[in-house]
Order: C-alpha cells, then structure tokens, then sequence
C-alpha cells in the first residue's frame, strides 16, 4: 500500500508547489522583491503603499500568511510539508511574508488553545489577514524577572473590569490596536490570582509613552491604565488561569525569538559572502585572515546545525500537542548566536561597520550597527537567559531543588 500512496502524494504535493508558483507569478508585485515585512518590524509600521497592500490582501485571501492555522479561522489549513512547501517558493521568487507580528508569533496560537469559540472567531481572521496588530501586556515595573509579582489590578465591575496599573516594555504599544495582558483578579495568591485578558489600545484610559533605546529606535512603552473598562467577554479562559495561559504564550514568544522561529529570518546573507565585500581575498576567493576565515566558517556551521536542531524540536513538539520547555533551549542557543553573529558582522565591516549616520555609510552597514545593538536586548526579553537556565534545568532535565 505505501508504494501505491507514494506517488500519489507526491503527485499531490508537485500540484500544490505548481498552484504557489502560478500564485507567486500572478500576486507577488516584482517591485518588492527581496524586502522585507516593515508593518511587523520592531520599528514599527510605514505607510503600507498600494503594492504592499495588494501583497498582504493576496496573502490573507488564501491564509497563506499563517499557513498551518485552521481555515475555518482565515488560516490556511496547510499541512508541514505544504507550509514547507510555500516557504521553499517564496524564498526562490525573493518574497516575503506580509502577515507578521506578535498576533501572529504569540497571540494568535495561544487563542487558538485556550479561546473561546466566539474569541476564535473573533480575532483570529483579522490576524490572519494582517489587519490588525496586538501588543503584549506582561513586564511591570516591578514584576521582570518575577514576572508572577505584577500589580495591574483588574476589578469585578458586573458586566466589565476596571482595570489600573502600569506595564513596561510594551513592544509596538504605540502603534498597536490591542492589547493581550496578564493582570490580577485576586490579591490573596500570586500565581493563581493572575487572569489573562483582552485590551483595547483606544479605550479611555489607556496612555503610552515610547522608550529610546541605545539604537536610537523607541519600539516598545510605558503603558499605563487609569480605570480602563474591559468587558468580561475579553477575559481568556477563566479567572485565576492567566499564568497557565500567559506560560505557553512565553513558549511560543521563545521558540520564535530563536532559531526555531523568526530568528533565521533576521541573518541575512552568509558571513563568508559579507567578508568577501569587505576584506582582502586570494586567488582562489578565500579570506586571506586566516583566523577570522576560521571563526567565520566555525559559526556558520554551529548556526546550520542549530537551526536543523532547532526545526527538528519544533516539529517534534507540535506533533506532541504544541510547544513546550524545549522552547527555552532554543531560545537560550539562538540568541546567543544572533549576538554572535551581530558582532562578527561588525568586525567584518570595520571602521564601516561602526557609522550612526552620514553619506560614508550605506543603509545596510548603518542597519547593521543598529541590529548589534538591539541585539544586546535578546537575550534578556522573552524571559531572560538566567530564567531560561532555571527553566531547563527543572522541567527539561528534572532536576529538582534540594533540601
């Protein structure tokens, strides 16, 4: 039987790369070939011009921008090897994915686990079709690393709470539309007092204030809340079950802040083929630093083989049921190697490789300069690199504190 359903499912699948191909060909606009997706950058939004609009509508008429998510949602209802599939397409023709951000990498799959029918249905069409964009209320000023000691309370008003305090590091609040947020519904127990819930941005009450980083860039805020009605319909599974829920999402923020996720994305081009631009080569093309010929050809390697390791551990955990502790390997592995690599780049460019601003400098090594810094904050957002080797210490290899 296996030799008979064989061909039949490659047949199946080389139809389906032939239907991308005759989508790519007829929806992807030639002008933004190479680019990549602005609406969802740490930036925050441009101005979507017509062709970037007539991509994303493209994209989210099929679902194709969240391919594997359930269609009766807006996703595309794609299987691994399709998904696979269209990614290997897009990349040939050079072009992006137009539906992003946390709604996608973080919101998105957790309401898919714990929301409602009528929550699914919703938010998630929006996301899948790149119309909205989500924000994440987590970080007080007091509640970091002990992310279980936040204070933003909401209180029981009937048919809605009123919810006042203060969150930090609101990447995107300034320009998102919503918030989801972890909030207290009961004093009396850290953990079990937290709920998760729904915010919107415009509602009386909500105020931001941008942060500058060292890059020069502000994407995330200080957000606070001064009696903010939320109705009860925008609370996310039950009152008190907020940390469970808030939990996986973070699971989901790591395996994308890695390599098993948006991270690969963000590399660019080889080291090897940048060195080569910008340092001396023999006859036969190689770098004449041997040394840095070495470190560069070392990381390359040690980036490939975690980013198989990486694929391997997310399809492994999906088949499972969805993410897991695993996530906090990844995350820990692939940050670490995206400073590594940020760095490397700099020392390739040189003197080049250190511009703020001024004609002397390309819009790519001025980039550069500003990714090695915010690069700086990776290993710290998303649970920092201490919590993760707490994390997988007790959950992924079982050990246990003792007395």
């Amino acid at each position: 039987m296996a030799t008979l359903a064989e061909p039949k499912e490659a047949n199946a699948d080389e139809a389906f790369r032939e239907e991308v191909r005759a989508f790519l060909a007829e929806s992807f606009p030639p002008e933004l070939k190479g680019k990549g997706n602005a609406l969802a950058s740490v930036e925050g939004p441009t101005k979507e011009t017509e062709l970037q609009k007539k991509w994303r509508e493209a994209m989210g008429s099929r679902g194709w921008g969240t391919p594997t998510w359930p269609k009766e949602y807006g996703g595309g209802g794609l299987t691994k090897k399709q998904a696979r599939i269209l990614q290997e397409e897009m990349a040939k023709a050079g072009a992006y994915n137009p539906i992003g951000g946390m709604g996608v990498m973080m919101f998105g799959p957790t309401l898919l686990e714990y929301g409602s029918e009528e929550q699914k249905k919703e938010h998630i069409p929006p996301i899948c079709r790149g119309e909205i964009r989500w924000c994440q209320g987590y970080s007080e000023p007091n509640a970091g690393s002990d992310l279980a000691n936040l204070q933003t309370f909401a209180e029981d008003k009937g048919d809605h709470y009123l919810v006042n305090g203060q969150k930090t590091w609101t990447s995107g609040g300034q320009w998102a539309d919503k918030c989801f947020a972890i909030v207290r519904t009961d004093k009396s127990d850290k953990h079990k007092g937290i709920s998760f819930m729904l915010i919107d941005m415009d509602s009386p009450g909500v105020e931001v204030r941008p942060i500058q980083m060292i890059s020069g860039m502000s994407p995330f805020c200080e957000t606070f809340f001064t009696d903010v009605k939320v109705p009860k319909k925008n609370l996310v599974g039950q009152e008190g079950q907020g940390w469970t829920i808030g939990k996986r999402l973070l699971q989901h923020e790591r395996t994308n802040l890695s390599g098993g996720g948006g991270l690969a994305s963000l590399m660019g081009s080889s080291l090897a083929d940048m060195a080569k631009k910008y340092l001396e080569t023999d006859s036969d093309g190689r770098i004449v630093d041997a040394v840095l010929r070495d470190r560069i050809a070392d990381f390359e390697i040690r980036w490939q083989s975690f980013l198989l390791t990486a694929r391997r551990a997310v399809e492994e955990s999906k088949a499972a049921g969805g993410v897991s502790e695993i996530s906090s390997v990844l995350k820990k592995l692939g940050t670490k190697l995206g400073q590594e690599r940020a760095e490397l780049s700099i020392e390739i460019m040189g003197l080049q490789g250190l511009g703020w601003e001024g004609d002397g400098f390309t819009d790519t090594e001025l980039a550069g300069v500003r990714a090695w810094l915010f690069g700086k904050a990776t290993t710290i957002y998303g649970g920092s690199t201490e919590i993760q080797n707490n994390i997988i210490a007790k959950r992924v290899l079982g050990m246990l504190d003792h007395q």
